[in-house]
């Protein structure tokens, strides 16, 4: 599974207007000078900024990313305006426009954990892996007990292949959150491809027993158990699964969540099954 980024809350946008006095008959027109309150227009880009988190939240990015645009240029030395607009570029996979604000935001303050993060997170979806883990690394010196910056670290390791240090990883993230079962789901996703099927089924078991609509893992313990010979119960299960989130029927989108190839051959064999294809076309007329 994958993960995220945190924005604020709405307030409104204000604008700057003057105006010229008329000229007295007979009297030399004096020059106009507009006196700018920097302070003022910062708080406005500000609460742009705002205004453009809370769209961004309801997916509204059209919306969201010229105010985005616009608070920049109020607020020019915010860094977390500039991550706000680094992250909607990143919603929108416009990489190279969210790396070069992400970097601004890098540059004014190098102690944003979350700054580093972003970084991390749009390494990992372009697949640099090695970059991302060198500034997801860099986040956790900053924040070091951060479960979500431990999960990601762990996915990177995971992809790198790396799947001891990705269980380390997971493992520490968990100590941070014990209810936190991505990362547990996640320990089971390399047990698989490390052929320990009974270890991920524990794993699967554990995440749906701290969320029971959980439909990655109940999608997973499925096909485990239905390639070790269970299958009736495991249809049931799948069925139950693909009604909760029928994406998870998808394999692009279970590549997306770092299924491994053994885990992803069994999975396309089970979706395969004309119950479960009759399970997802019912879940796609919804």
């Amino acid at each position: 599974m994958l993960k995220k980024l945190s924005f604020v809350r709405l307030l409104v946008i204000c604008s700057v207007w003057w105006t010229i006095p008329n000229p007295v008959l007979a009297q030399a027109l004096l020059p106009h000078t507009l006196q700018l309150d920097t302070a003022k227009l910062e708080k406005q880009g500000l609460s742009l900024a705002q205004e453009a988190a809370s769209l961004a939240q309801f997916q509204q990015y059209e919306l969201a990313l010229p105010r985005a645009r616009l608070a920049v240029q109020l607020a020019p030395n915010n860094d977390r305006v500039w991550f706000l607009l680094g992250s909607i570029h990143m919603q929108t996979k416009d990489f190279t426009n969210a790396l070069s604000a992400l970097q601004r935001a890098q540059t004014l303050n190098p102690k944003n954990h979350q700054v580093q993060f972003a970084l991390g997170s749009l390494h990992f979806q372009q697949e640099k892996y090695q970059t991302a883990l060198t500034y997801y690394q860099a986040g956790l010196r900053l924040q070091p007990n951060d479960a979500n910056g431990l999960f990601d670290l762990g996915n990177t390791y995971y992809m790198l292949n790396r799947y001891q240090d990705a269980i380390a990883q997971y493992r520490k993230s968990i100590a941070q959150n014990a209810k936190f079962w991505p990362a547990i789901n996640n320990i089971g996703l390399v047990l698989y491809e490390q052929g320990d099927i009974q270890g991920a089924i524990k794993k699967w078991q554990e995440s749906i027993a701290i969320d029971k609509r959980a439909a990655e893992p109940m999608l997973a313990l499925a096909v485990a158990n239905y390639i070790k010979g269970d299958r009736q119960q495991s249809i049931v299960m799948g069925e139950q699964a693909l009604k909760i989130d029928a994406r998870y029927g998808d394999l692009d989108f279970l590549k997306q969540n770092l299924w491994g190839q053994k885990l992803l051959g069994h999975a396309k064999q089970f979706l395969s099954l004309p119950r479960i294809q009759a399970a997802l076309e019912a879940g796609n007329r919804q």
